[in-house]
């Protein structure tokens, strides 16, 4: 099934989706950070056709969430690993885990639980304002316009609201 492409819309999140948003992205991301660096592991560990995971994870490469690193060279074979871009995509599919553990729990409770190396505490996601560290909600934050809330698809809403 083709989907629309996000690609011109003036929206971070539109932005995201474009490069991570196909399903099977974020648990490729996902694997990877488990420690999952074999084409053969993910696949696997996934259950996706081949043709559909190297399409994904060249993609992937080509939009800077991965790299390939040759790990052997009779016959040349690679692995996958987060780049910097990657690292920092863990911390928000991490957020919609602890979504997901609370409103759309597999049956058995959540499949895996995180904990902080600094205290050793075992831990739920939250996101917090880095100006005072409080916890965010969509209660307690407004949104006001950027610099790129241009008019049109994405941020009719904000270039409205900032004219």
């Amino acid at each position: 099934m083709q989907r629309t492409s996000f690609a011109e819309m003036h929206c971070s999140i539109a932005q995201t989706l474009e490069v991570v948003g196909e399903w099977w992205s974020p648990l490729i991301v996902r694997d990877v950070y488990l420690g999952l660096h074999r084409f053969d592991d993910i696949a696997e560990n996934l259950g996706i056709s081949r043709n559909l995971l190297t399409q994904r994870l060249n993609y992937l490469v080509e939009h800077g969430v991965l790299e390939r690193r040759q790990y052997q060279e009779r016959p040349p074979r690679y692995g996958y690993h987060l780049t910097r871009a990657g690292s920092e995509l863990v911390p928000p599919l991490m957020a919609l885990m602890a979504w997901g553990n609370r409103w759309a729990t597999p049956p058995g409770g959540p499949p895996v639980r995180l904990v902080h190396d600094g205290c050793g505490a075992e831990f739920t996601p939250t996101v917090s304002c880095s100006n005072c560290g409080e916890e965010v909600t969509a209660a307690n934050v407004t949104p006001k316009a950027g610099p790129g809330a241009a008019v049109g698809p994405g941020t009719w809403v904000l270039s409205r609201k900032r004219a």
